[in-house]
């Protein structure tokens, strides 16, 4: 398994890997069962961590952007394609640009997603929009994408919020941008990415600040993992050359 993950594949084997993974993680995190007053209690924990420690802002950022004519249709819009679409569009760029980097960052993934559904199973709780906290579902009523849907409902579970991978997810893009990106305003952008996620999932109603910050740990512990699991790339290098080599 080492050796597969410290190397960049062809783009059809790392689509299907991430596909076969992804959905695999998919079908896990809904099949848990769904414990609603467990989860609600839970939520009520976090609302009182983040009263005690005075960051409870997300109800009055969503009314704020409830107040600006196409916002919620927006963040509702950029709250499906960001985390889906962005993601997508990152790894296919580090894939083809940066393959030496590629291993490190797919394996990063990898790991901050599983690391994420040990949370979801252990620690279930409802999103704001579920918490009867007077939240809106604002993609729901802004993009007709009905999150609670049947068909949706089956696919995951509504109750996986901590850690928020939407947030997750945004970090390792951003990290990635600022990290390898040769021109400067793309370093600007993977520096404002997470921060523009972060007002996303919370306008929309789907993430509460402690979430996003735990997805942000859930990232660390994850990058930890693949640099511990992804050899060196001075490593790999080395063994492709010698591989390379006429035998004699």
């Amino acid at each position: 398994m080492r050796s597969w993950l410290s190397r960049s594949h062809s783009g059809v084997r790392e689509v299907a890997a991430i596909a076969f993974l992804y959905g695999l993680y998919e079908v896990v995190r809904g099949a848990g069962g769904e414990n609603v007053e467990a989860a609600r209690q839970n939520t009520a924990d976090i609302v009182a961590l983040e009263q005690a420690a005075g960051v409870y802002v997300e109800r009055g950022v969503q009314e704020s952007f409830e107040a600006i004519p196409f916002a919620p249709a927006t963040l509702g819009l950029a709250y499906v394609l960001l985390h889906f679409v962005g993601t997508a569009v990152a790894l296919v760029w580090v894939h083809r640009r940066h393959p030496d980097r590629f291993p490190l960052v797919r394996t990063t993934f990898i790991a901050s997603t599983a690391l994420a559904l040990v949370g979801y199973v252990l620690y279930p709780a409802a999103p704001p929009r579920l918490a009867e906290l007077g939240f809106s579902d604002t993609v729901t009523s802004s993009t007709g994408l009905d999150l609670s849907s049947d068909l949706l409902g089956a696919l995951y579970n509504p109750f996986a919020a901590v850690p928020s991978l939407h947030f997750g997810y945004a970090l390792i893009v951003g990290a990635v941008l600022v990290a390898i990106a040769s021109q400067r305003a793309w370093r600007i952008t993977g520096v404002l990415y997470p921060a523009a996620m972060l007002v996303i999932i919370v306008a929309t109603g789907n993430h509460f600040v402690v979430d996003a910050a735990l997805g942000g740990l859930v990232v660390v512990v994850g990058w930890m993992a693949a640099r511990w699991l992804v050899a060196p790339v001075a490593a790999s290098r080395t063994r492709l050359a010698l591989a390379d080599c006429p035998q004699t």
